[in-house]
């Protein structure tokens, strides 16, 4: 089982930017020293949500502060960016940091990113598989083309390109070559399918249960085994599946769950109300403080064997074994990088 770190650099209300960066810098640098295996980084634009607009640029600065634990994006979002230019940024930190780099991408939302960064809605809408196919052969091949409906350019060469000798972080190496793992955030069917086809792990999302995770898994190897890919090789990365959830480690699950409720709603109903549709469709909004009390009951949120036997319950029903989990749901500088020492001190060795 890996557990990791899911740092979104929220900016709870009253808080100043710096204030939200300095804390996910922070985090980082703690999970390390902690003992946690991974650090998951999330990219948002035009919201406090997430104040940090680029996961590559934060993942260079922390594989640079650290030697160990393994940095991921979750994710960059690609129809607000190029898939070359992510590909070999993609590279760079692959090469520079001995494979400890993991590249997580997704599709976004219809958000106004689209029309700020010139995508357009189509670049969400339809464009996604095409843009992931590139980043992909950019990742896998030595010169690219590109003859497609979004990108069209002539052959020239990748470089630098992905160390074929080098093995992934974690000892796990993609069905068809070395280079950057790379994981897609799903959160519909047809995101599920085009996972399964390019045979690459899932990232599930923090507002799914147990049993839609186990739905979600089951499908994505349905659809891999359906695509022609051997089943051992489909078995092999469905053990690199990511969970999102939220942990927070306490003497109680009261005290646990009240830290949550006092801090993630406020943050909640600011951060996710400030996103604005490109197209003017109408967007309906969970209940903060209903949401939160959700994850409190889906997520680690409570006493050490508590937080243990939930993540256990979720990796025996659904079979995924890695966790990216928020940990900053207090908003408090301190009380964060508590929480990841309580995680790595009192719930891993419960589970290990």
């Amino acid at each position: 089982m890996r557990i990791g770190a899911f740092v979104l650099g929220a900016q709870f209300p009253g808080q100043q930017q710096d204030e939200a960066l300095d804390r996910a810098v922070r985090e980082a640098e703690a999970a390390e020293e902690a003992g946690l295996d991974d650090v998951w980084l999330a990219e948002h634009h035009f919201v406090s949500y997430g104040v940090c607009p680029s996961a590559v640029t934060l993942a260079a600065l922390l594989l640079g502060r650290t030697r160990r634990i393994g940095v991921g994006t979750a994710v960059s979002v690609l129809p607000t960016t190029h898939p070359v230019a992510l590909g070999e940024q993609t590279a760079l930190l692959h090469l520079v940091s001995d494979g400890r780099f993991t590249l997580g991408v997704g599709r976004g939302g219809p958000w106004v990113d689209l029309e700020v960064f010139g995508g357009g809605l189509a670049a969400y809408e339809e464009h996604f598989p095409e843009a992931l196919d590139l980043l992909l052969r950019w990742l896998r091949e030595p010169r690219v083309d590109a003859r497609g409906e979004r990108f069209r350019f002539r052959e020239v060469p990748v470089v630098p390109r992905p160390d074929r000798s080098a093995v992934p972080h974690g000892g796990v190496r993609r069905s068809g070559g070395a280079g950057p793992p790379v994981i897609v955030a799903c959160t519909s069917p047809a995101t599920v399918r085009l996972a399964a086809a390019r045979l690459l792990p899932m990232l599930v999302g923090m507002h799914c249960g147990d049993e839609e995770k186990a739905r979600m898994t089951s499908m994505w190897r349905r659809e891999a085994l359906a695509a022609g890919h051997p089943p051992e090789t489909v078995e092999s990365v469905a053990t690199r599946h990511v969970s999102a959830g939220v942990a927070q480690v306490a003497d109680s699950h009261d005290e646990a769950r009240e830290s949550l409720l006092k801090g993630m709603p406020g943050w909640l109903r600011e951060g996710l109300g400030q996103h604005v549709t490109v197209d003017g469709r109408p967007r309906s909004m969970r209940d903060p403080v209903d949401y939160t009390r959700l994850l409190c009951e889906l997520h680690p949120v409570g006493t050490p064997r508590l937080c243990a036997d939930r993540l256990a319950a979720t990796a025996e029903r659904t079979g995924i074994s890695r966790f990216a989990l928020l940990l900053e749901g207090t908003g408090d500088h301190d009380a964060t990088v508590h929480n990841v020492h309580r995680l790595a001190g009192e719930v891993l060795p419960l589970l290990r």
